[in-house]
């Protein structure tokens, strides 16, 4: 499998996990900044909150993080919290900002 395709697989998964208060998907919320997959299968995941005094921070991250090392081809997944850039609704997908009322 190329990294490609383990990306692809990451995204959709994801696309699964959810902040509590939020009806839409971390990804589709704009909050993953960055998705690094390394030849041996090693993952490094940059992402944010909405909030940097989010109350579901450790359960949004843990789950990003066991779901990741669940794709076929990932071997372990890190979880890098940032706060730059500042996350704002631009960077929600379309969808979200549909599901959410922005547009």
């Amino acid at each position: 499998m190329t990294r490609f395709e383990i990306e692809e697989k990451i995204v959709a998964m994801l696309k699964t996990v959810f902040d509590p208060e939020i009806p839409v998907n971390v990804y589709d919320l704009g909050l993953i900044y960055k998705i690094d997959v390394s030849d041996s299968g090693e993952v490094n995941i940059d992402m944010t909150l909405t909030a940097p005094n989010c109350p579901a921070a450790d359960f949004i991250m843990e789950d990003v993080r066991q779901k990741v090392e669940s794709v076929d081809g990932v071997s372990a997944a890190t979880i890098n919290l940032v706060f730059e850039p500042e996350w704002d609704k631009d960077m929600m997908s379309e969808e979200a900002k549909l599901e959410l009322g922005f547009l």
